[in-house]
């Protein structure tokens, strides 16, 4: 198997990050080169390699100008099964190190934390080969510009490119200059966003054209696409549930369910200590590739707690706070940060790496186990054909919701959870006790923990948890006091009490969102001014003005080989997007036009793109109903805010922002509208405001779909 995946593929689901833990310093190597110096789990993966790999920084460009020599590039995470594969058989081995070391200046860069990089040699290799993923392999020459590249190559076909691309750099080294110029000129138009002539014009005929050539790919039966390998792409199915709740869309609202409740039953869905893996790699969520990211656990939080306030389907809390237990129990710093993943592989008891190890179970492990309760379990879980994995083993997945279940086996739902309850606490102690755990990727990433923070909000808003809202407090204050740099910019990574790495766009536009988010359901107006905050940092450090979208760099990081801007909506929702909901929220708050104008035409520019890939413009899509449906701001002002809001917030409200507030307030959004010993709600719609009211009954009658 090679992670060739083709470019629609990639748009659509882009592979992203893992796990392994710290080098252990104890042990003799006979190798070390430069990447022990690093906190990355994954350079630190390769430290010991032969290779004389060195990490991407100024001093390594600099040595590759002055000798003169071809730059390899070697990119890939820490829980990328096939970069483990292509370190053993190239990388480890001497002979093979032996000619990268004497041809080429090889550089070793984790994704995660330089997706700069990434973008650039990522987006060439798709231009040469049609193709992209992880390993990620490319040849530049000195000053960086790309020439070759690949993802995974055995170790034959890996000397044989390279002896080629070194021969031609030594016989007759115009022929790279000139391919190099070539696809520099390809680069540069890759995501060349150009402004939209016309006037910015929303209409719901665009979304409707785009859902309806979207779901000829959909699978009504399984959910999510009628195709393997099934990633979840949470924002897809936000958006088509928001879409189907203010269009009254049965149809849409059957698949969503179907996908989620799917997805909650499958083998992706770790049915013993919870938390989601990468993807299926089936048709029926049943084997997942079973590396464990934050920021899908993140995103399926907020989409399931949504999901739950529209349909109050318990499955969907019930798969909210058992991810929730997950992301506290092994993603969780004592400081309240969140790390970036667990690796797919683990330890089998020979002492061998193999992918799953950690999550499947053999039969005689479940009858041990479970006991007199294996027949009842074995029906559950679907300890049967449907089941089973390979060589025997099983991984546990569902088919029934447990009120039909508890129908046909004639027990009291009461009964089944305390069973349930039982069974995972017994499985999860043997697994935790008897089995080697996944690699930890222990690094802390800007992005991913806004994700998570925003997840624990949803979560806290839907259920009312405290502890919820406790998690998401502790770790945006994590943030303030960790990654936020004292001239108002984000750092992008914190490991080892160390914050390094100027940070990206989708950090700013993930923590931003949070920010926002936090206000809404805490009333404390610190969060949305460090959203503002950051929100004009943005625009003075990464917007570029010729089409008022954002470059995924500052203007203050060196200068790559090409500035990208990320526009498309992957299993992550692009940077773009994301700043560009930021911005249309944030105009309401403070009433700036800029930020109107910004936010209509960053959708603008985007809009031709919506109906030849849908699912790459989901994130994109929710906006703009924003724009083609009635948006609300509900503010609530006086003494009994907080009881009000709490009541608001059980309803299923996508096309509206909430400001509240039990005191007097300068904020634009609260101007005028506090009375001494009143409570009142301000239903107000496109710059006009209803007459305030004193109920959630009366404000629901003010608001339509």
């Amino acid at each position: 198997m090679k992670l060739h995946i083709p470019v629609l593929a990639f748009i659509t689901a882009i592979l992203i990050t893992s796990c392994k833990g710290k080098t252990d310093t104890t042990m003799q190597h006979d190798y070390t080169n430069d990447l022990i110096k690093e906190t990355s789990p994954y350079l630190l993966q390769h430290a010991h390699n032969p290779v004389d790999w060195k990490a991407w920084n100024d001093e390594t460009l600099a040595q590759a100008k002055k000798e003169n020599k071809l730059i390899l590039v070697s990119i890939g995470y820490s829980s990328c099964h096939w970069c483990h594969v292509m370190e053993h058989e190239s990388f480890e081995d001497t002979l093979v190190a032996q000619f990268m070391n004497e041809n080429f200046i090889n550089i070793k860069v984790d994704r995660e934390e330089r997706p700069d990089v990434d973008n650039v040699y990522m987006n060439a290799v798709q231009l040469m080969t049609g193709r992209g993923g992880w390993p990620l392999n490319a040849i530049a020459l000195p000053d960086g510009r790309p020439v070759w590249g690949g993802t995974y190559f055995s170790k034959e076909d890996w000397l044989n490119a390279l002896g080629q691309v070194a021969d031609i750099y030594t016989s007759d080294p115009n022929k790279l200059v000139e391919y190099a110029d070539k696809l520099g000129t390809g680069l540069a138009q890759m995501d060349l966003v150009t402004p939209n002539p016309n006037k910015p014009s929303f209409v719901i005929d665009t979304l409707q054209t785009s859902i309806e050539k979207w779901s000829r790919q959909w699978d009504t039966r399984q959910g999510g696409l009628n195709r393997a390998p099934k990633f979840m792409m949470p924002n897809n199915y936000e958006f088509l549930l928001r879409y189907a709740h203010q269009n009254n869309d049965e149809e849409i609202l059957e698949y969503v369910n179907t996908t989620l409740e799917q997805i909650a039953f499958g083998g992706v869905n770790d049915q013993v200590g919870g938390g989601f893996a990468r993807y299926s790699v089936d048709t029926k969520w049943h084997i997942p590739h079973f590396e464990k990211m934050l920021y899908d656990n993140a995103q399926l939080v907020s989409l399931y707690s949504n999901a739950y306030l529209k349909t109050k389907n318990p499955l969907y809390k019930e798969t909210v706070y058992e991810t929730l237990e997950f992301i506290k129990r092994e993603m969780t710093t004592a400081q309240g940060g969140f790390y970036s993943a667990l690796d797919a592989d683990s330890l089998t008891p020979d002492g061998e790496l193999e992918e799953g190890a950690y999550y499947v179970w053999t039969e005689e492990e479940l009858k041990n186990l479970v006991g007199d309760d294996f027949e009842l379990f074995s029906a559950y879980y679907n300890i049967n054909d449907y089941g089973k994995w390979e060589n025997d083993h099983y991984v546990l997945i569902r088919q029934d919701l447990d009120t039909d279940f508890i129908k046909e086996h004639q027990i009291s739902l009461e009964e089944l959870t305390t069973k349930k309850s039982k069974w995972r606490e017994d499985l999860l102690r043997f697994r935790e006790s008897k089995k080697e755990k996944p690699r930890l990727d222990d690094k802390i990433l800007t992005s991913w923990n806004g994700l998570m923070t925003k997840g624990y909000v949803d979560a806290y808003r839907v259920f009312d948890e405290k502890e919820f809202l406790d998690a998401a407090l502790k770790n945006a204050n994590f943030v303030v006091d960790n990654l936020l740099r004292k001239d108002g910019g984000l750092n992008r990574t914190y490991k080892d009490g160390k914050s390094t790495i100027n940070a990206y766009l989708e950090d700013y536009a993930a923590t931003i969102d949070a920010f926002i988010a936090l206000f809404e359901v805490t009333m404390d107006e610190q969060w949305l001014a460090k959203a503002k905050s950051l929100t004009d940092y943005t625009f003075t450090h990464f917007q570029n003005a010729e089409n008022k979208l954002f470059f995924f760099t500052s203007n203050e990081d060196p200068t790559l080989s090409s500035r990208n801007t990320e526009f498309y909506d992957n299993v992550i929702p692009s940077s773009n997007s994301i700043m560009a909901k930021n911005i249309f929220t944030l105009s309401h708050y403070y009433l700036d036009k800029t930020y109107t104008d910004t936010a209509a035409a960053m959708l603008n520019n985007m809009q031709p793109n919506f109906t030849q890939s849908p699912t790459s413009f989901s994130n994109w899509m929710d906006l703009m109903l924003n724009y083609t449906k009635p948006y609300y701001e509900l503010v609530v002002v006086g003494p009994d805010a907080q009881n009000i809001l709490a009541e608001l917030e059980q309803e299923y409200l996508p096309n509206k922002l909430i400001a509240a507030t039990t005191t007097a307030s300068k904020q634009e959004i609260f101007e005028g509208r506090y009375l001494e010993g009143e409570t009142l709600i301000y239903v107000c719609v496109n710059n006009a405001c209803k007459l305030p009211v004193k109920t959630v009954k009366e404000t629901l009658n003010l608001i339509e779909l």
